[in-house]
């Protein structure tokens, strides 16, 4: 089996669960921010030095396929994404708040705007915060046109970006601050 299917050469694309939508679909845009802020996580992952934050940026990554699969789903065929795969609960956007809350505490946020780029993780990880948010401004599209079956959803990337923020100052320490 090849990867090469040609089914998306006329500008659709399937979702999950059938039907199909023009490439640019809220949809696609927003599942597709998703995907690139996934791949920024791996490129910090594969750049730290601390293996407590890979190991976190790990089960991130997995967590954010997962909801790349919500948005990659119509709501109509919600019952059965979950059959297959676990969907998002009030639960993961309060556990993601909470590991935010514990690096703040150990952490402390500079007195003054960040600038990125302290290190490369870091730069990975700020890269990867800016392509969640865009994947969460697609996603409030998404909900707008009544189409995301989970509100957690939008939750979720909302604190997953905070969270990115966080493992990025924790990356650089007190280095980079724009006074």
């Amino acid at each position: 089996m090849s990867i090469v299917t040609r089914g998306g050469d006329g500008g659709e694309t399937q979702l999950l669960y059938g039907g199909r939508v023009p490439k640019d679909d809220l949809r696609t845009e927003a599942y597709g921010a998703l995907d690139e802020a996934i791949s920024a996580m791996g490129l910090a992952r594969a750049m730290t030095r601390r293996p407590e934050t890979g190991e976190l940026l790990l089960a991130l990554q997995r967590e954010a396929f997962t909801v790349g699969a919500e948005l990659a789903t119509a709501r109509d065929a919600r019952d059965r994404l979950q059959a297959h795969f676990p969907t998002l609960g009030v639960e993961a956007a309060r556990r993601l708040e909470d590991e935010v809350h514990r690096l703040e505490a150990a952490h402390p946020l500079p007195p003054s705007f960040v600038l990125p780029g302290g290190t490369a993780a870091a730069a990975a990880l700020d890269l990867a915060r800016s392509l969640v948010r865009r994947a969460e401004r697609r996603a409030v599209s998404v909900a707008r046109a009544d189409e995301l079956g989970n509100p957690e959803v939008l939750r979720y990337l909302n604190r997953l970006s905070d969270l990115l923020f966080m493992l990025a100052r924790v990356e650089e320490g007190p280095a980079a601050t724009l006074k």
